[in-house]
């Protein structure tokens, strides 16, 4: 049966859902539970819906990709008309009102389109990406994560200093919360959970480098709590360079400020690119790629094609929306409702408004920063505060006793569990240390450790 009749044999509404993160999934349960009767699509790349604001904690070794991540199938198993189609979509015909993915697609009566963004280089794609990898999929997680434990690895095995301290230094370009949370945790994992296991390297030689081109980092959040964050990064070892504008990466490291700096490992979180979904639609576009909707989250022209999220920019309060988990989720409940009232043929809800919860971010263990209305606090109770939220929005009863159980862990023994270096082509092997220039003497020296 093709993809057109399973949509269109019982003749009830047709809704396609394009994305699958939180606005999308958020917009698929409500409609779920509000219209039971419309045939509902729901469209991903991936079979999974990830949990993006922890995904640093699986490319710092604190967490597996299971703990943040649940099928798509399985959180919408009870919807009874609800299908999930794992493709890629490629483009969408307004006119014929189809979603088009590949020689597939499928027709619509409501399309929302949740596709979120990846990261923006700033016209250096191509040649910066395979260097400085982002942090929007399990893959780039693991990626990093295996990248961070090889470093160590052939860091024990080098002879030469200048390329010892090159291998043990960590670069993160982007002084946003994904940044700041990210160089807190490369920080704990490299300056006290792995040392104590290797025998050749100075915790001396070790930096870790943050990086932000504007005058401070978390510019999201009152001065106040930015400059604690800053000082606490500082306390953990972090060398913060803020209004640094970043200039070249290269293998060897970065220039950044005028200033070259050496380094084996850099990690992007400096800007998002909405996906193509702009492009798809035909629609205006900012400078992000995102696209310019109504106050209810329509196309212009389109009240039946909605845009939300990451893909979708909407002004409130003279500036735009953030992208973050919360707005996203917020606007995939407003939609549903939208979409029930049209169905009935009512009048449509008042404009979307954002309601705003706070902004939380975590920096090291046991230490984060909160700004919630007029509370703005910090340490050990935002952190409290930080575990309770991210809790609470993951997605499954297992994940949440899984991640509260890693984090018990971590904190008690200060140890990171999920440290497996897998096999991969594209990492670099670990070098041969009868291949080094070194004496025949200190070949033989190395070449003992395996059994120390």
């Amino acid at each position: 049966m093709d993809a057109e009749a399973r949509t269109t044999q019982t003749g009830h509404p047709r809704v396609v859902i394009v994305g699958a993160g939180f606005g999308g999934l958020q917009a698929a349960l409500d409609i779920g539970k509000q219209q039971p009767e419309v045939n509902l699509t729901v469209i991903d790349r991936t079979n999974h819906h990830l949990f993006q604001p922890l995904l640093y904690q699986v490319a710092t070794a604190a967490l597996s990709p299971a703990d943040i991540s649940t099928p798509i199938r399985h959180v919408l198993r009870k919807q009874k008309r609800t299908e999930v189609v794992m493709a890629e979509v490629t483009d969408v015909d307004l006119e014929q009102k189809r979603v088009i993915m590949h020689d597939v697609s499928i027709p619509y009566d409501y399309l929302v389109i949740a596709t979120g963004a990846h990261e923006n280089y700033f016209g250096h794609r191509e040649s910066w990406e395979p260097i400085a990898p982002g942090l929007k999929s399990i893959e780039d997680a693991q990626q990093i994560r295996r990248k961070i434990l090889l470093t160590f690895e052939q860091a024990e095995l080098e002879m030469d200093t200048e390329q010892r301290k090159r291998l043990l230094t960590f670069m993160v370009i982007g002084g946003g919360p994904t940044g700041v949370e990210m160089a807190g945790a490369i920080a704990e994992l490299a300056y006290q959970t792995l040392p104590p296991e290797y025998r050749h390297i100075d915790p001396g030689m070790i930096r870790v480098i943050l990086v932000e081109a504007m005058p401070r980092i978390l510019s999201t959040f009152p001065k106040s709590l930015a400059r604690r964050a800053r000082k606490k990064l500082e306390r953990l070892g972090v060398d913060v360079r803020t209004s640094t504008l970043l200039e070249e990466i290269t293998e060897e490291g970065a220039v950044a400020g005028g200033q070259w700096m050496p380094a084996n490992t850099i990690i992007w979180t400096a800007g998002v690119q909405a996906s193509p979904a702009g492009q798809w639609l035909g629609a205006e576009t900012d400078r992000a790629g995102r696209v310019l909707v109504n106050p209810d989250l329509t196309l212009p022209n389109h009240s039946d094609v909605f845009v939300l999220g990451d893909t979708a920019t909407i002004m409130q309060d003279n500036k735009p929306l953030p992208g973050i988990a919360p707005v996203a989720m917020q606007q995939g409940h407003y939609v549903a409702v939208v979409i029930k009232q049209k169905i009935a043929g009512e009048q449509t809800s008042e404009p979307f408004h954002y309601h705003d919860k706070g902004y939380l971010a975590t920096v090291g263990r046991a230490y984060a920063i909160a700004s919630i209305g007029r509370i703005r606090i910090s340490g050990f109770s935002a952190w409290i505060l930080w575990l309770a939220v991210h809790i609470v929005y993951l997605i499954g009863y297992d994940n949440r006793i899984m991640v509260l159980l890693q984090w018990a862990w971590s904190y008690i023994f200060l140890k990171r569990r999920v440290r497996i270096i897998a096999p991969s082509t594209r990492d670099n092997p670990v070098p041969d240390p009868a291949h080094n220039n070194m004496p025949a003497a200190e070949k033989t020296e190395v070449s003992t450790i395996p059994g120390q």
